[in-house]
């Protein structure tokens, strides 16, 4: 079979704030803001697309539907950051053979998942 679907080309959700919370992604995760009109670039990568329970604790909050995960280069460096500019974070970091973990949440709450990926070479 051919495949046809090349990539994720948007994560869309519902916010309380949404001005407020697309610049929040922007000012922590350089994430452009859609008003900006300018999609955001990614670079190259694995992209993970697993359903999970929905009975899960994984994402934390029950009411949270999905978790989005961000590969990041350097995670450590990334969670100092991040906890010089208040955002909210998990005390608990994981090693796993495929890479680093660590979470945080926007201001809304939204529990989001960071991940090292080992270098492959």
């Amino acid at each position: 079979m051919e495949k046809l679907v090349t990539g994720i080309g948007g994560i869309f959700f519902r916010s309380q704030d949404d001005k407020a919370l697309a610049l929040w992604y922007e000012k922590h995760f350089g994430i452009n803001a859609v008003q900006n009109y300018v999609p955001w670039e990614q670079e190259a990568g694995p992209t993970v697309f697993a359903p999970f329970k929905a009975n899960t604790d994984y994402f934390g909050n029950m009411q949270q539907q999905f978790m989005i995960n961000f590969r990041v280069s350097d995670l450590d460096r990334f969670l100092g950051q991040l906890k010089a500019a208040g955002v909210k974070m998990d005390e608990k970091t994981m090693n796993e053979p495929y890479g680093k973990f660590a979470w945080v949440y926007d201001p809304e709450g939204n529990k989001i998942e960071l991940w090292e990926p080992v270098e492959t070479a």
